[in-house]
């Protein structure tokens, strides 16, 4: 039984930086990467942040945004997966959801996920 939960949301000012938690169960990373997606009021789903594992940057995906600002790491042994996110911006403010997809997908780190778990809100203030 796949799961993932994310947790870490909270009120933040502008510029500050949030640290977001994901736990997950049910799958290994030899067959599902994982990574971040969020989804504003009144917005479509998009991604943010994705690791395909092996802790270098040709196997990260960036969403534009997401470049220079979060960072995306994983620790194998506690099946857990962070975002920490610096510099944040009021645009930012969304629920923010951890997913895994199968690592043959041809839409990684997009609103086509294969799991997902219950998100955590972000807000942002100017």
């Amino acid at each position: 039984d796949v799961q993932l939960q994310a947790s870490g949301g909270g009120l933040v000012q502008a510029g500050g930086s949030l640290r977001l938690s994901c736990t997950f169960s049910g799958f290994t990373f030899d067959d599902y990467a994982i990574g971040w997606i969020r989804q504003a009021p009144g917005k479509d789903i998009e991604g943010v942040l994705c690791s395909l594992g092996g802790g270098n940057d040709d196997s990260t995906y960036y969403a534009q945004f997401a470049k220079g600002r979060f960072t995306i790491t994983t620790d194998y042994a506690k099946n857990t997966a962070y975002l920490q996110m610096n510099s944040l911006k009021p645009e930012d403010t969304a629920v923010y959801h951890c997913a895994a997809w199968k690592r043959s997908s041809s839409s990684f780190c997009t609103s086509q996920y294969d799991y997902w778990g219950q998100g955590t809100q972000v807000t942002v203030s100017s």
